[in-house]
């Protein structure tokens, strides 16, 4: 399955990533169905940010209740490998859970999609949109 992303959530995924460097940037993934069409910044409160990330609780907590009451879903959480590459990380994959949403991952200008399935991480294809 191919997932849509706005050209705008592109954007502001590069761009945060590359404000935050040396860093890591994260935050949630929100749109409807199979197309992110935002991509919502979180402080990064991880005690290492410059290896770990760890989105904010309030701001996961305001996404989901926003979803609830009918705004944008989650679709999943994204965040930067600003000395790596876009792939998960070991560290990704101990903290993976397995709940099929969508993994943005950001190295420079590059952007993977990833779903984090049961198995495992599944690289995902995406279309700009």
């Amino acid at each position: 399955m191919v997932v849509e992303v706005t050209s705008g959530a592109l954007a502001k995924l590069r761009g945060e990533a590359a404000r935050a460097a040396p860093l890591e940037c994260c935050g949630v993934l929100l749109g409807r169905g199979g197309r992110i069409e935002e991509a919502l910044p979180a402080a990064n409160v991880a005690p290492q940010p410059e290896i770990r990330f760890e989105i904010d609780p309030a701001v996961l907590l305001s996404a989901h209740k926003a979803a609830r009451a009918g705004g944008p879903q989650v679709l999943g959480y994204y965040h930067s490998h600003p000395a790596g590459h876009p792939v998960p990380s070991a560290t990704d994959c101990e903290h993976a859970s397995g709940d099929r949403r969508i993994w943005a991952i950001v190295a420079g200008s590059e952007v993977a999609l990833w779903r984090d399935a049961e198995e495992g991480f599944e690289w995902v294809d995406f279309a700009i949109r």
